[in-house]
């Protein structure tokens, strides 16, 4: 299995993770799709100050910036896979 299937194979895995992983490791899974998917984070986050969900995402995602989308994708794939052994 080449790495974008088994990328995809874990983004619908973790969509049936039999527990609800908690919000510090879904700003994790976020963060790595997006680098994976869409690259660096823009430099400017979310218009609104007061949008915190939308700034701890946007902040998650721009610690990741320069990390190669092949890499964010192992991780993400890595990190499904431990979420499924607990």
């Amino acid at each position: 299995m080449n790495l974008q299937n088994a990328f995809e194979q874990a983004v619908a895995d973790s969509k049936t993770l039999s527990v609800m992983p908690g919000n510090d490791m879904l700003l994790k899974l976020y963060s790595l799709y997006k680098q994976a998917t869409l690259g660096d984070a823009p430099a400017d986050g979310p218009a609104n100050p007061f949008d915190f969900i939308g700034k701890a995402k946007h902040d998650s995602w721009t610690n990741l910036n320069g990390l190669s989308a092949a890499d964010a994708m192992q991780q993400y794939i890595d990190t499904v896979a431990q979420l499924k052994k607990s």
